[in-house]
């Protein structure tokens, strides 16, 4: 994937800034028309992302509209629904002191944005941040992963073919493109990716004062407690560690397993991937692969930590790792050292479940949590824990619902979408106070005549 020239990029954020300068974006018949017509644009294409996605991940048609395609749709509709109502002007009470004023929050758009997204889920996090931008009012500037190129092709057609240049444009490249990117000044960042780029996108907004929305990641806890419903747990627990072959940023990183039933959990994981994938996993169209060769060698180093109670199996040539259980794994081993983001699942046991609080409290705090047991236990440790988000007894679900907000917490991102949340993202709200000519209170002025009666009122 060729870089985009720096003067290129100048030249598409010049055309954006004067497009916005036009305040058509702000209109609100205007923001539903280009949602109508993104939402025709991705069902127009569906085969063609159906098709890249396979290219470039192994992700099968069903994967890619569960996981990319119907997230995006599902976003589209609800802007669609709600658009009116989130953008009206929001009447807030007025203290006494400032009556006869009114008070009121106006919902304007923050201005040009640049989107940037990982390979992982690529049209997924580059269009579902975009659903929010057009919903504010603002401009957009995308920039896709070069690890997914085919995707980002599609992409690029389908934007070409959908909206105005000057209002929404797809640049492509690598590390260049994105210093490149980073030199500019925009009114909002809004990056997905690792913590380790997070603070370099943060370093670079901090040059303009431009505000960022960091969608981060780390290493995501799995909570097994003796309590649990084995079955149930084993199940769910292999259905969100080997989406996408674990390449997922809220996966279960880690299992923290109550001793008395690791085994049995541990045994009825791989039993649940085989019933999934098959016996043949390697042959299955539903399994994908690991997105580089250099990945690829990363995850294998990892699969020394502890020893292989399933799994193990690498082809390098097809960037292909078999779902892998480690057990014995100890927190000083080099898997419990960075996020794993592939298809290899550790297992620590606990004895005692402040042992695992304690252990989850003392790392960075993770984009997700989850936890398996009974209901009164798990409020006990959500109270005691924190993440961007968690699950109780089922892992990943909390990213589909549009009424909840999703980000990190801490190194695992900067601010929340989805929804609401991503009209909010790209909006300033201003704050309006509106006061009448027709009375003018002395309170305020100098030489504050009315000083004694002031205090009692304020």
């Amino acid at each position: 994937m060729k870089d985009t020239p720096e003067s290129i990029i100048i030249e598409k954020l010049e055309k954006q800034r004067s497009f916005f300068a036009t305040h058509i974006t702000k209109d609100i018949s205007f923001r539903l028309t280009q949602l109508r017509n993104f939402k025709k644009a991705i069902l127009k294409n569906q085969k063609k992302i159906e098709d890249a996605l396979w290219t470039d991940l192994h992700k099968s048609p069903e994967e890619t509209f569960i996981t990319e395609i119907s997230i995006v749709i599902q976003e589209i509709d609800q802007h669609l629904r709600n658009l009116r109502y989130w953008a009206r002007p929001q009447r807030v009470d007025t203290p006494l002191p400032l009556l006869p004023s009114s008070s009121k929050i106006m919902f304007e758009p923050l201005g040009v944005s640049l989107v940037v997204a990982p390979w992982n889920y690529p049209f997924q996090l580059l269009m579902t941040p975009l659903v929010g931008s057009i919903s504010a009012g603002g401009c957009t500037l995308l920039k896709p992963s070069p690890d997914a190129p085919n995707i980002a092709k599609v992409m690029e057609e389908l934007v070409a073919e959908t909206f105005d240049p000057g209002y929404v444009s797809l640049v492509q490249g690598g590390r260049d493109t994105n210093t490149a990117l980073f030199k500019q000044r925009f009114d909002l960042i809004f990056f997905t990716g690792s913590p380790m780029l997070g603070k370099i996108v943060m370093k670079a907004a901090a040059e303009h004062l431009t505000p960022v929305i960091l969608e981060l990641g780390g290493k995501s806890p799995c909570i097994v407690d003796e309590n649990a419903n084995i079955d149930v747990a084993a199940k769910r627990i292999a259905w969100g560690k080997k989406i996408n072959a674990g390449q997922t940023c809220i996966a279960p990183d880690y299992l923290l397993v109550h001793k008395s039933v690791k085994s049995e959990l541990l045994d009825k994981i791989e039993a649940n991937i085989r019933k999934m994938y098959g016996e043949n996993i390697r042959e299955s169209r539903f399994y994908p692969r690991i997105v580089s060769d250099r990945a690829v060698d990363r995850l294998k180093t990892l699969l020394d930590s502890g020893t292989v109670h399933s799994g193990g199996e690498v082809i390098e040539e097809e960037r292909f790792i078999s779902p892998t259980i480690l057990d014995n794994v100890h927190p000083h081993h080099p898997v419990m050292q960075e996020e794993i983001f592939g298809p290899i699942l550790p297992a620590l046991t606990f004895e005692k479940i402040d042992e695992a609080v304690s252990y989850i409290n003392s790392q960075d705090k993770p984009l997700a949590f989850y936890y398996f047991g009974k209901n009164k236990k798990a409020k006990e440790v959500l109270r005691k824990t924190t993440s961007g988000g968690a699950c109780v007894n089922d892992t990943i679900l909390h990213i589909a619902n549009h009424d909840l907000p999703f980000g990190g917490v801490g190194t695992s991102g900067n601010g929340k979408y989805h929804g609401k949340q991503s009209f909010l993202a790209f909006s300033n709200q201003r704050s309006v106070i509106t006061t009448p000519t027709w009375i003018d209170l002395p309170f305020k002025y100098v030489p504050f005549k009315y000083f004694k009666l002031l205090k009692k009122i304020l």
